[in-house]
């Protein structure tokens, strides 16, 4: 079985929901520590004064776990929903999605940080590129050691046989562990990811997913993995 553990990100780029589609089963790994202004709470949209940040404020303790972060003001939703907006109500499908970023920003009141995260991660890959995947959270899973052990024990436990990471992930990782434990480690490729028709150029491939969503509507899975497949020529940037 495929799996890949990773921590759970703000409305992530599409490279998090492109390892996602390459497993059987994906692992919210927010049983970790947390560190603030990281992709856990906060990402980037384009505006014409280029790309920029939308940062969900998390207060200034550090020492918490991820899926302890607590959202104690949202205030922050309504001004989050404003700058999408206004700086993608004219892209040809934001329509499609508004009342999806409706329900998130306007109607619901969020508890923490990861109930957040997961919920728009599973929506949007679930419903709007259409990601079979199985989720599940590590706290599911009764784990011992620390960082590298840890990782291993809960490997082990939901029966991967083949784990997926990141490329950043070769600076630490030590591949004899998972040669020794039978688990086949591969690294992501995110390079060579197809260009579309983004507002504000340069082009910057480093946004959020909605991004992606906005301006390619049901072609974004396409952009995220399908062109490894076919390269139809009615897709042009």
């Amino acid at each position: 079985m495929k799996v890949a553990v990773i921590q759970s990100n703000y409305i992530p780029w599409k490279g998090y929901f492109d390892i996602m589609h390459d497993v059987d089963t994906f692992i919210f790994y927010d049983h970790v520590q947390f560190t603030k202004n990281d992709w856990r709470n906060r990402n980037k949209v384009k505006t014409a004064q280029g790309s920029v940040w939308l940062t969900i404020p998390t207060g200034t303790n550090l020492n918490r776990l991820i899926c302890e972060v607590r959202l104690e003001e949202p205030r922050w939703q309504s001004k989050h929903y404003k700058t999408i907006c206004q700086n993608y109500g004219k892209a040809p499908y934001f329509p499609k999605y508004q009342a999806f970023l409706e329900h998130v920003y306007l109607e619901r009141k969020w508890e923490t940080l990861s109930e957040l995260n997961h919920y728009m991660i599973m929506t949007i890959a679930r419903n709007f590129l259409g990601i079979t995947t199985k989720f599940r959270d590590s706290r599911e899973f009764p784990l011992e050691g620390a960082r590298h052990d840890r990782l291993m024990d809960l490997l082990k436990k939901a029966g991967a046989d083949c784990y997926y990471s990141g490329p950043s992930a070769k600076a630490y990782i030590e591949p004899s562990v998972f040669h020794d434990a039978s688990i086949k480690l591969v690294y992501k490729d995110y390079s060579n990811y197809p260009e579309y028709r983004q507002p504000f150029p340069p082009f910057d491939h480093y946004v959020s997913v909605l991004d992606l969503l906005f301006n390619t509507g049901p072609d974004a899975p396409w952009y995220i993995w399908g062109w490894r497949e076919e390269i139809p020529e009615s897709r042009s940037p």
